[in-house]
């Protein structure tokens, strides 16, 4: 991907999800950036339009400020309305002593310590098997058969439940997540009648499935002794003494299906059409695999598979020259800020060999930071050790085509063409 063509700054229009399936995002980070880092942005009703951080040291300034910048009035676009927030809470959009305590209740699952010595074997394991079944054919696309088979199968092992569920949690993931394109769901976010669902999380009916199949789950575990993160969740009570309610195993359930599925998948797929556009860079990794694990903060930087997140501003204040409201919703735009060239050079060179590579991908000092940080980057660094040697060749074989969301940075179809070692 070379430096796109910069765009006036009457023609941005974030909210514009056709332009973002074009991969027209960012053409309109970079202006916005250059001309107006903190930039008003109209909404259609009923949302109430909001502020467009673009800038890395900006949106690492709001990010790090939960006071003045809160979660607890949502982290998306949506306006979620008063008497429904703590129906819809989940542990994104709690803060305080709380929010640490249903961060910690699953905290050590996540810490790279007892990720290295519980699953790394298993899931060293495991990537083999993707890659082997996928370059059994020399024509296939690369989402369904790697970057989205990989990331379910690590989630099945977690929450231990059946392999052959995975379709199933893909498809939710798909139909939550992805709720503006009507490639994933029936159900747009767009659409007037999502006001009947509007008491679920995105809008989504197939929250109630997700809800369903986890409270299936705990009324099994309720009371064993099992290890996954199902049995913690409804045998553990957080350290402040409160224990889940029924909304919060709900809520929290849902944020492991998605957090566990949606963001790897894309920012695997991400990186490997990188390397195929890049293929003196593939060249490079084929010849010192070595430079693998160090690469993967590249690999993050580059794919930004999460657009953006929102605060809301608890209280008046001036960012980058602009008076913010109390109220007012802030969107820090995470994948701009990853293109920003005060810190990066030369930012849309992919570049492997890239060192110091200080991206927002997970968040850095927020006490949101991203608690499956550590997964995600040994997923991805065991799938490219794995996968890179294998390749003697990968090419595109038709075209790639991009989820309609200015949310999620993520690609639904890949098709490629290998040649296996």
């Amino acid at each position: 991907m070379s430096q796109p063509t910069a765009i006036p700054l009457d023609q941005v229009d974030l909210t514009d999800l056709d332009a973002f399936a074009r991969n027209e995002g960012w053409a309109m980070f970079d202006t916005l950036r250059a001309e107006d880092p903190v930039h008003w942005t109209p909404e259609a009703p009923p949302n109430s339009g909001f502020w467009a951080v673009t800038k890395y040291t900006d949106i690492d300034a709001v990010d790090r400020d939960p006071e003045t910048y809160t979660s607890t009035k949502y982290v998306n676009l949506e306006e979620v309305d008063d008497d429904l927030m703590d129906l819809r809470r989940s542990m994104l959009e709690t803060e305080g002593p709380r929010h640490r305590a249903l961060r910690k209740l699953i905290m050590r699952q996540f810490s790279p310590g007892p990720l290295a010595r519980n699953y790394e074997d298993f899931l060293r394991d495991l990537t083999k098997v993707t890659v082997d079944n996928a370059l059994q054919n020399s024509e296939f696309d690369f989402v369904e058969k790697v970057s989205a088979d990989f990331p379910i199968n690590v989630l099945v092992r977690l929450l231990d439940v059946p392999v052959s569920d995975t379709g199933m949690l893909i498809n939710w993931g798909n139909q939550m997540v992805a709720n503006t394109d009507p490639d994933y769901t029936e159900h747009l976010i767009t659409d007037p009648d999502s006001d009947q669902y509007k008491h679920l999380p995105f809008r989504s009916p197939a929250s109630l499935e997700v809800f369903e199949y986890g409270r299936e789950l705990a009324r099994k575990r309720k009371g064993g002794d099992g290890t996954d993160l199902i049995s913690i969740l409804v045998n553990k009570v957080p350290e402040d003494g409160q224990p889940l309610s029924a909304s919060d195993f709900d809520n929290y359930f849902l944020l492991l299906v998605i957090a566990g599925n949606e963001t790897t998948r894309h920012a695997i797929s991400q990186s490997m059409l990188a390397l195929i556009e890049n293929q003196d860079q593939l060249k490079l990794l084929q010849e010192q695999p070595e430079l693998i694990p160090d690469a993967v903060e590249e690999f993050l930087r580059w794919a930004s598979p999460v657009y953006h997140f929102r605060r809301t501003a608890t209280r008046d204040v001036e960012l980058g020259g602009k008076q913010i409201k109390a109220g007012e919703k802030v969107v820090m735009w995470f994948a701009s800020g990853n293109r920003d060239e005060a810190v990066f050079e030369d930012p849309y060179r992919f570049d492997v060999t890239r060192t110091n590579v200080d991206h927002l991908t997970f968040g850095k000092g927020s006490p949101h930071v991203c608690l499956g940080n550590a997964l995600a980057r040994m997923e991805i660094r065991l799938m490219f050790t794995e996968l890179i040697p294998r390749l003697a060749s990968i090419e595109l074989n038709g075209e790639v085509r991009r989820v309609r969301s200015n949310f999620i940075n993520g690609i639904k179809k890949f098709p490629v063409r290998v040649t296996a070692n």
